[in-house]
């Protein structure tokens, strides 16, 4: 079978909002002090990229919402009045 256009079976990155990137975080974080001695390196340093790497995300992510919420508010306030979607009809 074929995937169709945006099917989870594209092989895209998986786009996760900023409460589900902190929960990651604090699992990560979680696992990697419940990991034990003898638990191979590699995975350690691996677990500890991803930590760093949600961690930029998360600092980066704030920086990027104030700068677009005022372009929004912007645009309603240039005068133009919100308008129903549908004409009211009188009862």
């Amino acid at each position: 079978m074929r995937a169709f256009h945006g099917q989870m079976s594209d092989n895209q990155p998986i786009r996760r909002s900023l409460p589900e990137k902190q929960k990651q975080l604090r699992d990560l974080k979680e696992t990697l002090a419940a990991m034990k001695a003898h638990t191979s390196p590699a995975l350690k340093e691996s677990v500890r990229k991803r930590i760093a790497q949600l961690e930029a995300e998360i600092k980066a992510a704030p920086a990027l919402k104030p700068a677009r919420k005022p372009a929004a508010a912007g645009a309603r306030a240039g005068g133009d009045a919100r308008r129903p979607a549908r004409p009211v009809r009188p009862r």
